[in-house]
């Protein structure tokens, strides 16, 4: 049984997941290799909505999370999470978009929009990683 102080821990496994997923994509597309790329940006993105669902619960269930760190970590902290949530939004509509062009054989907008997806979506793991340590591990929440 899932209990809700473990989706955090989880989300994170996720997000990691997702990032692995991504870069073989594109190492795949990156030689030719269009079967293997299509079959991992279809995970990554099932991966993302598993996390996004698990993100979503976590995040209604428990509310605000406080960071407990302390001095020059906390402006490094909060830099990297302003952008992470600014950059998350974007991620659910421009993975789809770029999923279903790429679905729908339209492989000219496809890639000019993987081109602007791509950055954004490792952008947006590589942080919800770093802002899980950070938040979880290093330092630990304040209570509310």
């Amino acid at each position: 049984m899932i209990r809700l102080e473990d989706l955090p821990t989880i989300n994170a496994a996720l997000n990691a997941i997702s990032l692995v997923l991504l870069l073989y994509a594109y190492a795949m597309i990156r030689r030719k290799r269009v079967l293997p790329h299509k079959r991992a940006m279809i995970a990554a993105y099932c991966t993302s909505i598993v996390f996004l669902a698990g993100y979503l619960t976590h995040r209604f269930t428990t509310g605000d999370i406080r960071f407990g760190g302390t001095g020059f970590i906390r402006p490094v902290y909060f830099f990297i999470l302003i952008t992470h949530v600014s950059l998350a939004v974007t991620v659910p509509v421009l993975s789809t978009w770029t999923l279903l062009l790429g679905l729908r054989g339209r492989i000219e907008r496809h890639r000019r929009l993987a081109r602007v997806t791509l950055p954004i979506w490792l952008y947006v793991s590589v942080t919800g990683i770093m802002v899980y340590v950070l938040l979880f591990c290093i330092y630990q929440p304040l209570p509310h």
